[in-house]
């Protein structure tokens, strides 16, 4: 297939659109089921270069969730644990293999910005990883092979329109790409730098204790954070981005961002929102939702006389910012990896609220003495990579 008509391109006035390769060879994308749309291709794209680079980085199965051109969540196929299986809502699926388990860590990181994903895969997408796909609300996937159970299971979502695609493992794209903003042409080399242990190897801080798992949390921030719309910031803990900001003009505001959203990943396992007493016929997609502003600052959404009844048996006791902040601080080991350098301190501060350990940045601003300082101040472990990962 040379080429592949869309519905249309990012809106439905902008027509016509495809997807083509401009030197007339082949796509290496066979598509399965359903008719992806200009956005999904993005993600598609985008996608599969992150789950790949994961999978070259730790030599394990790799996931990731997009949505509009950044990843919601990504990561590797560690086992769950019997919290995790609860809060990603698979305690109900049995044991899951080490791609499923990637999916549902990638998925579950950030359910409110997963929910209607396109979904990439590192490897042959097998029934487990199926089964857990079709009771989410997802527009798609690609990976490099299906099993025939899966693809059976992929083929009937969404009344058969669900998107399957297959993409050549082996495609490497050309050395020089272009693409067109306002008529004009811009090119530039692609991206292939290769994240590796050894852009962790200049620690700047007094703490220079950098564990094996600490080293792997911090790639799948930095290769997260490649193929993120910058500016960017991606919290990691136990093989899983637990919070991902993206598109923030201002770092700070992108660390509290991402830092929240960690935050959020942590607070679900609170025993407070573990037991929380929802009625049997609530959906998944609105126990996310409760449970998102049950942990916020619109608790009283749910909570309040006439609304509580409608989500839960019994009403909840409000979860206070006291009670929240005694579980946080029990967060520890979180690594932090930012697509450029920290101008200011300010950004350290808070991602010490969030649990962070371990910092992968490039360094370069004028006032790293200060943000290293800040490091040293919580006992962190803060590498200067000397690469930039802007995505746009």
């Amino acid at each position: 297939m040379k080429e592949l008509a869309l519905k249309y391109g990012c809106n439905p006035n902008q027509k016509p659109s495809r997807v083509f390769m401009e030197d007339g060879s082949d796509l290496p994308i066979e598509v399965l089921n359903g008719k992806p749309g200009y956005i999904n291709l993005l993600d598609a794209f985008n996608g599969w270069q992150l789950v790949s680079e994961l999978k070259a980085a730790t030599g394990m199965p790799a996931a990731t969730s997009f949505k509009h051109v950044s990843p919601a969540g990504a990561a590797i196929g560690l086992p769950l644990t019997e919290i995790e299986k609860k809060i990603y809502w698979v305690d109900d699926l049995g044991d899951l293999s080490p791609m499923a388990s990637a999916y549902a860590r990638a998925r579950g990181a950030d359910r409110m910005s997963s929910f209607g994903d396109f979904i990439s895969l590192s490897d042959t997408c097998d029934e487990d990883t199926a089964r857990l796909i079709k009771r989410e609300v997802s527009d798609g996937i690609i990976a490099p092979d299906y099993t025939e159970k899966a693809l059976e299971i992929l083929k009937a979502k969404k009344n058969g329109n669900y998107a399957v695609i297959k993409i050549d493992p082996s495609y490497k794209p050309a050395a020089l790409e272009k693409k067109q903003v306002f008529g004009i042409t811009f090119e530039q080399g692609h991206n292939d730098i290769v994240i590796d242990d050894a852009m962790l190897q200049n620690i700047v801080t007094n703490n220079k204790d950098l564990p094996d798992a600490a080293k792997k949390d911090l790639l799948i921030s930095l290769i997260t954070l490649k193929y993120t719309q910058s500016n960017s910031v991606c919290y990691v803990k136990g093989g899983q981005a637990i919070g991902i900001g993206a598109g923030q003009q201002s770092r700070i505001h992108c660390t509290r961002l991402a830092g929240s959203k960690a935050d959020n990943w942590f607070l679900r396992q609170a025993p407070q929102v573990l037991e929380l007493p929802f009625l049997d016929n609530i959906r998944r997609a609105d126990r996310d939702n409760a449970i998102d502003l049950y942990i916020g600052v619109d608790y009283m959404d749910v909570l309040a006389d006439g609304k509580w009844q409608n989500l839960f048996k019994v009403k909840p006791a409000a979860f206070t910012d006291a009670d929240k902040r005694a579980w946080l601080d029990r967060n520890t080991d979180v690594a932090l990896g930012s697509d450029a350098f920290f101008p200011f301190g300010d950004n350290i501060e808070r991602a010490a609220k969030s649990g962070v350990k371990y910092v992968a940045q490039p360094g370069g601003s004028v006032r790293d003495d200060n943000v290293i300082q800040a490091a040293n101040d919580h006992d962190m472990v803060m590498a200067f990579t000397g690469m930039r990962f802007f995505h746009h």
